[in-house]
């Protein structure tokens, strides 16, 4: 049956605010650079073409830069409006030419992230296919992690728990939060945690950019008793030589990259040999057409990956990679869709739902603060 020519016909973007059941904090409120967490503000961009094919997409912004990313995606959005949705990567091109005065990273993409991932999903939607399967998956299932239950706000008793029926859900690995301006502490809840789920069960810790040079050296060693996966965000996100010294260092392997907003970016992570684990984010580095460009850079220079947060999506796009990776479990984004994700002997399932594989709930309608269609119905 020959190619029929499509057109995205709408694109309709709205501006929506998950609360958090619990304010969260990590080490940056303790170290009093942050307040805590206690609202997620998400930008969705829902695509439809003449052909009625459809696509959901999604970026996100903690504590600032909501707003921004929304107005940014109204100014751009009707750059897409005509264009045949199947050129993805023709229409990211063209997306970004339409805010190019604003640079190439940070909301400038973010904003285009929405729209992009949508595209992915429509485009999958409409080959019946998984997104992973579209892609081109090497595997069906993915090794996924704990993180939501390990912050800091919560006492090393909940911390325990969780962990606990975390490991009875199907999920492999625990992460925890650790940089706070006590070590010892830090020490104190390492060594709780690991006694806690025995010598077999991945741990990893995240110090999300609170030590210094020298601090996370002295931290790196005295963790190295306790077999972790990986030491993440040690250091300041952009201090690509620190990290590169740390993990020449170490037998611990280092990982980040869940802060940098381009490939251009991590580039520089990937030059410098600043991590053993590249931890990209689709959302903030402008969508699957640049994670699938980093992708490449990371397996050329043999790096692991592990994606940040957006399980959502980062499950489809880790099941493509050539090494075995690992997916972040988050159970914040729950309310936001109908479907779940399945987790079984510690690893994360693809689902054979086409495209993403979500839909969003009515609560999600309902926390929707705005929203603008461009283009027609």
């Amino acid at each position: 049956m020959p190619y029929r020519p499509d057109a995205v016909r709408s694109v309709e973007l709205s501006t929506l605010t998950l609360p958090l059941a619990t304010a969260i904090s990590d080490a940056k409120v303790f170290t009093g650079r942050q307040k805590p967490m206690t609202e997620v503000v998400f930008l969705v961009a829902e695509i439809t073409t003449e052909q009625g094919h459809t696509g959901l997409g999604f970026s996100y912004s903690k504590r600032a830069g909501g707003p921004a990313q929304y107005a940014h995606a109204q100014e751009v959005a009707s750059a897409a409006i005509g264009e045949d949705p199947n050129d993805i990567a023709k229409l990211y091109t063209r997306l970004l030419w339409a805010g190019a005065s604003v640079g190439r990273s940070g909301v400038a993409t973010q904003a285009l992230a929405a729209i992009d991932i949508a595209l992915y999903d429509l485009k999958a939607k409409r080959a019946d296919l998984p997104l992973a399967k579209l892609l081109g998956a090497h595997r069906d299932s993915v090794r996924t992690y704990n993180t939501s239950g390990g912050f800091l706000n919560a006492s090393i008793g909940e911390v325990k728990d969780r962990a606990t029926r975390s490991i009875e859900e199907g999920i492999g690995g625990i992460k925890i939060k650790v940089g706070l301006p006590d070590n010892r502490t830090d020490l104190a809840r390492v060594e709780a945690v690991r006694e806690h789920i025995g010598p077999d069960v991945p741990l990893m810790v995240d110090a999300n950019q609170q030590w210094d040079r020298t601090t996370a050296l002295r931290m790196g060693r005295r963790l190295e008793p306790y077999d972790l996966v990986w030491i993440e965000e040690p250091l300041d996100a952009y201090d690509a030589e620190g990290h590169a010294a740390l993990a020449a260092a170490l037998d611990t392997p280092i990982a980040t990259g869940e802060m940098l907003a381009s490939v251009a970016e991590h580039e520089r992570l990937i030059a410098t040999r600043a991590c053993d684990i590249i931890q990209p984010d689709a959302p903030r580095v402008g969508g699957i057409t640049q994670f699938l460009r980093l992708l490449t850079l990371a397996d050329q220079a043999g790096l692991d990956l592990a994606p940040h947060f957006a399980m959502e999506i980062h499950l489809h796009l880790a099941a493509t990679y050539p090494r075995e990776p690992w997916v972040e479990h988050f159970d914040w984004l729950d309310p936001l869709f109908e479907e779940r994700l399945e987790t079984k002997d510690g690893r994360m399932l693809v689902p054979d739902r086409p495209g993403l594989g979500v839909t969003l709930t009515d609560q999600a309608r309902a926390w929707t603060t705005d929203s603008v269609l461009v283009g027609t119905r």
